[in-house]
């Protein structure tokens, strides 16, 4: 965190996928802790994302590898305000990302086997890859990604007292089939999935402690029953206007007011004395989120 009269840090484009699944009838999802050592979110799960990468831009030399023509890209993942370029980026890099710290790949299967799946699941656990390694592995292999197996979700602001600053735009996808999750052990160190029901109370309990944008995303998926009807939200979703949420330091412990909240704009104080006893019950809708020695939880006013 900064002192409050600097410049807030630069803001860097960013993925993440929430992938999905149906499991006994109930929607899991899939989180990965990131590692301790990690400058952002350190320790805290998180679903699979990560940095816009130059390499991730360009139509010219993508167009061939994905499945979407300019005006389905538009469509289906742009928006207000959203270029296909940028929504290009974007999604190259959610796909990249996915697989690289999940070893998910959203792709097209056809002309591949599964063997060829494999094949490069285990390739982007290979050390030293440069930064150019999937953008010359996609075009030399002659892959075809998945777009449209993405679906908008929310667009993220990270708040402007945050030592790294992100311009995030979380995608939805439902776990492609004969695939599994193995973090990478580098960034990622544990992977679960898990019901949003069980994650939160879980996060709670320090047990699988959550980033704030992933305990309200966890929040808003409660509504959904099954894969079917998260299916026709994404169909008619939009990003919506982006979340930036605003940060307030205290002697207990840092709160973050979302954007709904009535004093997120007004740059006043907030009484953060009692926060212990404003705990939330898990899955409560909620406007505020205190950092608890660490774990991010749900506080009402």
């Amino acid at each position: 965190m900064t002192d409050k009269k600097t410049a807030p840090p630069p803001l860097r484009k960013a993925s993440t996928v929430i992938l999905v699944r149906e499991n006994n009838q109930e929607l899991e999802v899939y989180l990965l802790r990131r590692s301790t050592k990690s400058g952002f979110m350190g320790g805290l799960y998180v679903f699979p994302g990560g940095v816009v990468d130059p390499e991730d831009n360009g139509f010219d030399s993508w167009s061939p590898h994905i499945d979407m023509v300019p005006d389905q890209i538009e469509k289906q993942l742009g928006g207000h305000l959203f270029s296909n370029e940028d929504a290009l980026g974007f999604s190259v890099a959610a796909i990249r990302e996915t697989l690289e710290e999940a070893g998910v790949f959203i792709a097209s299967v056809n002309n591949k086997t599964q063997k060829d799946i494999e094949d490069i699941c285990k390739f982007r656990l290979k050390k030293g890859l440069p930064k150019s390694w999937f953008r010359t592995k996609m075009m030399d292999e002659n892959w075809t990604l998945s777009f449209s197996s993405l679906g908008k979700w929310s667009h993220w602001i990270t708040p402007e007292l945050m030592k790294k600053r992100f311009d995030t735009r979380f995608f939805i996808a439902f776990m492609p089939e004969n695939q599994i999750c193995i973090p990478d052990n580098m960034e990622t160190k544990h992977g679960i999935w898990v019901t949003p029901k069980i994650a939160l109370e879980k996060n709670l309990e320090a047990q699988i402690p959550l980033s704030p944008p992933t305990v309200v995303t966890l929040t808003q998926l409660l509504k959904f029953k099954n894969l079917d009807d998260l299916k026709q939200e994404i169909q008619t979703r939009s990003w919506g206007e982006p979340v930036s949420p605003r940060l307030v330091q205290s002697s207990n412990g840092p709160v973050i007011l979302e954007p709904w909240d009535t004093e997120c704009h007004n740059d006043c104080k907030i009484d953060t004395s009692d926060l212990s006893e404003k705990v939330l019950p898990a899955g409560s809708w909620f406007s505020r989120i205190w950092c608890d020695k660490g774990v991010w939880k749900p506080v009402g006013i």
